[in-house]
């Protein structure tokens, strides 16, 4: 289904802090003057495309005359769990800070002054790590390391306490955040349960007041937002450190320097997890209608929701809707999609279409992004891209792309690419959802009895009986299993 690795959108449309992704620090401007720290990155046409482990952190640590780009920061914070834990880095980060402070140390009421900014542009840095990256203080290491560095930042301070305090807000924010994640944590790992077959097997009549999605909401729309509003809440908890994740555990030259020591992540596996309980519920929606009248309607509806899902920006939610449409279950259906209006649906088949790399799709997401650049209310700024999609070419930009150059060096242009979609993502995600919460409805969503595949065959076989050998041999053999089950 996917082919081919993504070709990266040359034009692809940029917030302020990555309009400059490929170098606003280095792009045909004079690079700052970092003495002989930075002996061996590569640039090509002004762009930082390679360097050594050292030099790239040399780069990172902020001097009294220089601040690293915040976009180099991410990207290099991003990438670095690849070839060094979080604690080593922090501890080379410091011992460098140590030679800067050490250099501006004369007693001189100048020097004392540099010493100041010099200290301001260290918590700077620690303070967008803190931010961005909580995770990577997750372990003792890494708060002891970050500790240290605090310690002798506030010495250069110490008359009046300012950076003390600083630093201390910025660790009781650390500490909070790291226990927000850990709480959600919990919670995904106590619930995070799998599927099952809560449906009627082998039924003879089904129940006159049996309950189904269009009792709860008949309006596609209302349904469409209830859906973002979920996904925007599940996409919340998806951190940058969590996508890489896919780079820094795969198998590569450097995959015995990873972390192997991080708590396993739940967050991709409850969002995936999501996309296909969605599948499978409209699956069990459609099947169990023994009325074709009003299965055909279910279908319809369900189209309609897709598209208001697509309407808003909810590309992840459409996907779901189609691809539980497109099951065999419901896809054999003839009878029933027979009588359905399938104008709409081919259109949304047509923007799914995973021909030329989901082409239509990616084309129609593009659109979305730059609506949402340029939109006024977090209702037109909604982008929820197919997340399956986002991290398969996350997945196939590192397969084609080594870690490593021949000489050695870290081939940094690699990481930016990386780091340019993960932010993408980032800021779609911090779109706050405009749509007031349904408990009934998500209560339904969430909640509702999901058919297992088995439990859909037989329900779409009920509805209509098999139309050749092979599914009266497929509706034999589930009869008996089932039967000999009970």
């Amino acid at each position: 289904m996917y082919t081919s690795p993504r070709k990266m959108r040359e034009t692809m449309p940029q917030t302020p802090i990555f309009s400059s992704m490929l170098g606003s620090s280095c792009s045909g401007q004079v690079q700052p003057d970092m003495g002989e720290r930075c002996v061996d990155p590569v640039y090509q046409d002004g762009n930082l495309v390679s360097g050594s482990l050292e030099a790239l952190i040399e780069r990172l640590v902020p001097t009294m005359d220089y601040y690293p780009d915040r976009t180099y920061i991410f990207t290099f914070l991003l990438s670095s769990r690849v070839f060094i834990h979080p604690h080593e880095l922090l501890a080379k980060v410091g011992q460098i800070c140590i030679k800067q402070k050490q250099q501006l140390e004369t007693g001189t009421e100048a020097e004392k002054a540099k010493l100041k900014s010099f200290a301001a542009k260290i918590i700077q840095l620690l303070k967008e790590w803190t931010e961005t990256f909580p995770y990577d203080f997750q372990d003792e290491k890494s708060m002891k390391e970050l500790k240290e560095i605090a310690h002798r930042i506030t010495q250069c301070d110490e008359e009046n306490g300012t950076v003390k305090k600083i630093i201390s807000q910025m660790t009781q924010n650390l500490l909070m955040a790291l226990s927000a994640r850990s709480q959600y944590q919990e919670i995904r790992e106590k619930f995070r349960q799998p599927v099952t077959d809560k449906g009627t097997i082998l039924k003879t009549k089904p129940q006159s007041t049996q309950k189904d999605i269009l009792s709860v909401c008949c309006d596609p729309l209302i349904l469409a937002q209830q859906l973002t509003y979920i996904e925007l809440e599940r996409v919340s908890n998806i951190y940058p450190e969590d996508l890489m994740h896919i780079v820094s555990h795969m198998d590569s030259l450097d995959n015995h320097k990873c972390r192997g020591d991080v708590t396993k992540t739940y967050n991709l596996e409850a969002y995936d997890n999501w996309f296909n309980c969605l599948s499978m519920l409209v699956a069990t929606e459609i099947c169990r209608v023994v009325k074709k009248k009003q299965r055909t309607r279910m279908v319809e509806f369900f189209i309609d929701v897709a598209r208001e899902c697509f309407n808003i920006g909810n590309f992840n939610s459409m996907m779901a809707i189609i691809s539980g449409m497109n099951l065999s279950p419901v896809a054999r259906l003839k009878k029933t999609w027979s009588k359905v209006k399938t104008a709409k649906f081919d259109v949304l088949e047509h923007h799914m279409d995973p021909s030329s790399n989901f082409c239509n799709y990616r084309t129609a997401l593009q659109g979305a992004a730059q609506r949402s650049q340029t939109a006024n209310s977090n209702r037109e700024k909604i982008v929820i891209p197919v997340f399956n999609l986002f991290i398969k070419d996350i997945y196939f930009l590192h397969k084609i792309h080594t870690n490593r150059l021949p000489n050695g060096q870290i081939n940094f242009k690699k990481f930016w690419e990386i780091s340019r979609q993960i932010h993408d993502f980032l800021t779609w995600k911090q779109v706050e959802c405009p749509f007031e919460k349904d408990k009934k409805i998500q209560s339904y969503l969430l909640t509702a009895p999901i058919y297992s595949e088995e439990a859909l065959f037989i329900a779409s076989f009920e509805s209509e009986g098999p139309e050749n050998h092979m599914e009266k041999d497929s509706w034999k053999t589930l009869r008996t299993t089932l039967l000999n089950r009970a």
